[in-house]
């Protein structure tokens, strides 16, 4: 099962380069983030042509996330309240579509829109914690449930120095403050890994280059967009690959698609009638 993530900000703006992809790679599953588009206006023609089942969260200019399977999609689940109906700030936060999960081939895949936060003074900054700890409490819920996870999404956190292409003037910036860390570490516990740490410890290796200040051109980006599986899951990853060169077409989103291969169903699980591997 191959499993993709990509902040495309704005789908309709980035519908062919996204489909021109789509029909390159071919993942089974593909996430989106930043969609930016109210349901009733998403593309969804142009993805069931290539044999995807689409499901969505949206709103207008904002936000928005949906999940691409050419996989059956089961049990879709919008927002933290669809796990956490009785915590009081889960309604609240469930407000900008930033959440959406489906079970797929018996894994669970969920897709985050994590906030910005904007900068450390910012109201946005407190929202983004705020959203993180409810990110946590619903994580709990889902470990529950028992289903082997992978969390996939843009995060909008450098979780270390070697995210970051200056870590000695960012860290302890926005995205890179110790509370955002230290947040995020909570959410994962003992139970996720990084899937592209998994195969390559170094540096250099960026997700999101900033339109600003010659970012892409100086490759001064960051790695803040990640693919996080539960342990049953680990040892199940073959690869984890950053499509840089999506980054590098015209009008790009200001994100590359990362795409994580994994050996689901395991053998034992995917051995046919006939004893063949399917």
């Amino acid at each position: 099962m191959r499993i993709a993530t990509w902040n495309v900000n704005s789908v309709r703006t980035r519908l062919e380069q996204v489909v021109a992809w789509l029909e390159r790679e071919r993942p089974d599953v593909v996430c989106l983030q930043e969609t930016k588009v109210e349901d009733g206006l998403f593309p969804t023609s142009a993805f069931t042509d290539l044999g995807y089942q689409v499901v969505i969260s949206g709103q207008k200019a904002y936000n928005g996330v949906a999940i691409l399977s050419l996989l059956p999609l089961e049990d879709v689940q919008i927002g933290f309240d669809a796990l956490l109906p009785d915590d009081p700030e889960s309604p609240g936060l469930s407000e900008q579509k930033r959440v959406i999960s489906a079970l797929i081939e018996g894994v669970r895949v969920l897709n985050l829109y994590v906030p910005n936060g904007s900068s450390l003074t910012s109201e946005k900054y407190a929202y983004k914690l705020e959203w993180l700890a409810c990110l946590q409490r619903y994580l709990a819920v889902q470990e529950q449930q028992g289903d082997p996870l992978c969390m996939v999404g843009d995060f909008n956190i450098g979780p270390e120095a070697r995210d970051l292409p200056d870590p000695e003037r960012q860290s302890g910036g926005i995205m890179a403050s110790d509370a955002e860390r230290t947040a995020l570490a909570a959410c994962l516990g003992e139970r996720l890994q990084d899937g592209f740490r998994l195969f390559e410890p170094a540096s250099g290796h960026w997700s999101w280059w900033d339109y600003r200040s010659g970012a892409w051109d100086r490759d001064r980006g960051w790695r803040i967009d990640h693919i996080y599986l539960s342990e049953e899951l680990v040892e199940l990853a073959t690869g984890c690959v950053i499509h840089r060169d999506q980054r590098g077409l015209e009008k790009p989103s200001d994100h590359a698609p990362v795409v994580i291969n994994l050996a689901w169903p395991p053998p034992d699980d995917a051995e046919d009638d006939d004893g063949d591997w399917g």
